[in-house]
């Protein structure tokens, strides 16, 4: 994939996320997206524990999460039937590609829960990463969306589990902004005893 350290670092530096609502299609075919997924799950994993999970959401089960996010959004809003829910249907059909993350640490192991939820955060960023060295770009989208309780039931979360994100891969619609990045002085210091 990266034939030297300076493609690497290009491709480390020119990495980004798209508007999801700004992505087009092509996304990545089922190969694509397989490999994506793989890289993806080449994650520091203490304990070897796998403590993540991903769900595809395919393009004919959009109208169902969309349905998903209005019951949930209602039944956590009272009053909110008959509203314009529309942002909800955008959401749920926005980008050719979707991807949900759970965390789903495993409680009697050893390992730390904060290592775990760690760990599936890594598998997260491989995504976005693994989607941009295939030549798509992804967004990380969370919201209400990614904390509610049914949604993240409908998904097969348990207990203790949680959505770490929807993960919306495809085709920039439109040249991607640069935002702002924290400078190295702002954020590195040298410990001092």
């Amino acid at each position: 994939m990266f034939n030297d350290s300076s493609t690497l670092k290009s491709h480390l530096a020119t990495r980004r996320s798209g508007k999801a609502r700004d992505m087009i299609a092509p996304g990545p075919d089922a190969a694509q997206l397989r490999d994506i997924v793989a890289l993806a799950l080449r994650t520091p994993d203490h304990g070897k524990l796998a403590p993540w999970r991903i769900v595809t959401v395919a393009d004919d089960q959009r109208a169902k999460f969309a349905a998903l996010l209005k019951e949930a959004w209602v039944a956590d809003n009272p009053g909110a039937a008959g509203m314009d829910l529309s942002a909800l249907e955008q959401f749920a059909h926005q980008a050719p590609t979707l991807l949900v993350l759970l965390s789903t640490p495993d409680r009697s192991a050893k390992i730390p829960l904060w290592e775990q939820q760690m760990s599936a955060g890594a598998v997260g960023m491989n995504l976005l990463h693994a989607a941009h060295a295939h030549g798509f770009v992804g967004s990380w989208l969370t919201g209400w969306a990614a904390y509610s309780p049914a949604v993240a039931a409908a998904f097969g979360a348990r207990e203790g589990d949680a959505i770490v994100g929807y993960f919306f891969i495809g085709t920039a619609g439109r040249p991607l902004d640069e935002r702002p990045r924290p400078e190295y002085d702002e954020i590195v210091r040298s410990w001092d005893i």
